[in-house]
This record gives C-alpha cells, structure tokens and sequence, in this order.
C-alpha cells in the first residue's frame, strides 16, 4: 500500500503545491478546502497528472470544531495517514487594538484550534504503530512582531509554541515534527499587490522543503525550517 499525507486546505498556495509534489511520489492524498468546485477541480488536475495516485478531497470548514472532527472521521475510515500537513489558514490584516470584532476568534479557530483538533485525531494511532510525520504551517509572523500582523501574529506564535510541544511529546514514539515558517510566498493572498512576482518566494520552494524533510533518516529531523525570500522579508 502506498503511503499517504493530509494536507489541510490543499486547493491552492503551498497546501495545493505540496501535495502535487507527494502526488508526484505516488503518495495518497486527503485533502479538504470549504470550496467544493475547488476541491473538483483539484481532484481533476490530480487525477490527470497522475492517474495512479489516489486523491480524497472532502468539503470541510475547520474553523468549526464539528467538521474538523468529522472530516478526520472520514479519512480514519480508510487510513490514518504517514504525513499531516496543517496548512489551513486565513489572514485578515489588522493591529490588536483596533482590529474588527471576531478577526481573533476566526484566525485563531480556523489557524490554531484546527491543527489542535486534527492532530489530536489522529495522534492515538501514530503512537501505537510508531510512526508517523506532522508538519505545522507557521509563518514568519509567529516569529518577528510587525505592524499590523493582529491577530493572524498571535494564532502564528501559538501555532509556533503548540508545535514545540508535540516535538517533545511526540519524539519517544519515533513520530517527528516539523514547524515551516515561511515569509511572503506568492499565492492568492497576494495577488494584486504592486510588488513584482520575484519579489516572492514560489510555494514550490516550501513543498520541496517539506519534501527534504520528510526524507531524512529516522535518526533526524528538522525540527523549524525558516523560508525567507532572497531580499529580505516584505
């Protein structure tokens, strides 16, 4: 049987690009996205560039707690798979003081209480077969404090810390863990911004890094991978 890796929102940016890498590999793929069109059009792409790597891609809303759990349910009824990927996210700029109400509750449920709650889905069975991959989508503002990061810098730095905390939980049971913390990489996010595209790191880059971490011996592992762009953070 082939190995397999759930990444969270993998319909675009460096979700979508580190599963077209695994898929590459011949990987499994789970994946989910709050978008159904977007889901199929993934699912088609995959599928049509290799037609020997199995895709699941399911409807889900993980800033809501019942369809994290529900999502990981669904993958459990096939598989809990090697690799996790926390990758779902959402970034609404502001400063703490002012920001919009609700903006912390959103980034944090949908940046921080999904990773929280899958993971703990599917823990119980990587600890009893001894194996097992999590990589945690952090950013660059879950390290260096900057204007305007609110609420997205806060859930980023608990994101950072809850990753630290599954290493140490998680390294007498073989299992590894993995903070990527990446600066400006262009996906939707930025489109329309006046910076030029090489002003931006390619989410090609952060999958191939995940894919080299992923391929260490068991007697290593990575456990942060900072990603800046050549000139500097934006």
């Amino acid at each position: 049987m082939s190995k397999s890796i759930l990444v969270t929102g993998g319909t675009k940016g460096i979700g979508k690009a580190i599963i077209l890498r695994f898929a590459k590999e011949g990987f499994t793929i789970f994946t989910c996205s709050r978008n159904q069109s977007e889901l199929d059009a993934l699912k088609q792409e995959i599928e049509q560039s290799f037609p020997k790597t199995q895709i699941v891609a399911i409807k889900a809303d993980l800033s809501k707690r019942d369809e994290v759990l529900a999502f990981a349910a669904a993958v459990k009824k096939i598989g809990t798979p090697d690799v996790l990927v926390n990758n779902t996210g959402v970034f609404l700029p502001g400063a703490i003081h002012d920001e919009p109400d609700g903006n912390f509750e959103l980034m944090m449920e949908t940046n921080l209480y999904s990773a929280y709650h899958l993971t703990r889905a599917f823990v119980p069975e990587m600890i009893a077969r001894k194996s097992g991959y999590i990589f945690s989508m952090g950013s660059i503002a879950g390290t260096t404090a900057y204007p305007n990061g609110g609420s997205y810098a806060v859930s980023k730095w608990a994101m950072l810390g809850m990753t630290k905390c599954l290493r140490e939980e998680l390294k007498p049971f073989q299992i590894k863990v993995t903070s990527i913390l990446p600066g400006a990489t262009y996906t939707a996010s930025w489109e329309g911004s006046d910076l030029p595209v090489e002003r931006f790191m390619k989410a090609e880059d952060v999958a191939e890094c995940v894919w080299a971490a992923f391929n260490l011996s068991p007697h290593s592992v990575v456990e942060e991978i900072t990603i800046r762009p050549q000139l500097g953070d934006i």
